[in-house]
């Protein structure tokens, strides 16, 4: 695979080296932070293709570290945490982190994980380059700013969110179970629960507001997008 720049942040020193030392060899340049302060400098410097972030860190926590990144990227985060609880997950998903892994951690699975949140992001930048825009009644998608507004009022969705709307919004219609889902907009090798699509279903639902029956619900097989013709 071609050079990739990533930016790990722990407070511990043996996980970043772990992490190190098997992402190295793999063609990876890996930067590394100790605390929430030094990882948001370094962001400023450099462009990262992934994000591995610690939630508990002194000075600037994680959750405060992913906010800030979230102002002005879309790119991939995986939240690395002893905080297993499915409060924290969700929370994580919520503020647009891309996958949950509880310590201790498989540097194996850490791996193939990053690798494909990597090929799904940038996947989504090449598929939403084709087309500029969808319009709906009172819905505007940007596929190049990734942009959502309502009623001409913008929308402030987490990236997934934004990859599902995306998705549905190209296949109008089209009923997908949430495997399916899972699948076409996690990615195949996603190892989280199908109830995570409902979650997001929901924030997703939420954040269109009126519109949010845009989203129908297919009993017993899982959802579609409906609405009038795209202009």
């Amino acid at each position: 695979m071609a050079e990739e720049r990533i930016l790990v942040v722990d407070d511990e020193p043996g996980i970043r080296e772990i992490i190190r030392e098997y992402f190295a060899p793999e063609g990876f340049v890996v930067d590394q932070a100790a605390d929430g302060v030094e990882a948001l400098k370094l962001f400023e410097k450099s462009r990262y293709s992934l994000v591995i972030l610690d939630i508990m860190m002194p000075k600037v926590d994680g959750w405060t570290v992913c906010r800030e990144i979230r102002k002005t990227s879309q790119v991939p985060i995986i939240m690395l945490s002893a905080r297993g609880e499915e409060y924290d997950k969700l929370f994580g998903f919520e503020l647009g982190v891309d996958d949950y892994m509880v310590k201790p951690f498989s540097p194996r699975e850490l791996m193939a994980r990053s690798r494909a949140v990597i090929r799904r992001s940038q996947s989504a930048q090449e598929r939403d380059a084709g087309k500029n825009k969808a319009v709906f009644e009172g819905l505007e998608i940007n596929f190049v700013s990734r942009n959502v507004t309502v009623n001409g009022e913008p929308v402030a969705l987490t990236p997934k969110e934004y990859e599902l709307l995306s998705f549905f919004s190209k296949n109008p219609g089209r009923v997908f179970s949430r495997q399916q889902l899972l699948s076409r907009v996690w990615g195949y090798d996603f190892y989280g629960d199908v109830r995570t699509v409902d979650t997001h279903v929901k924030m997703l639902r939420e954040s269109l507001g009126e519109y949010r029956g845009y989203i129908v619900t297919v009993w017993g097989t899982g959802y579609k997008f409906e609405v009038g013709d795209a202009k």
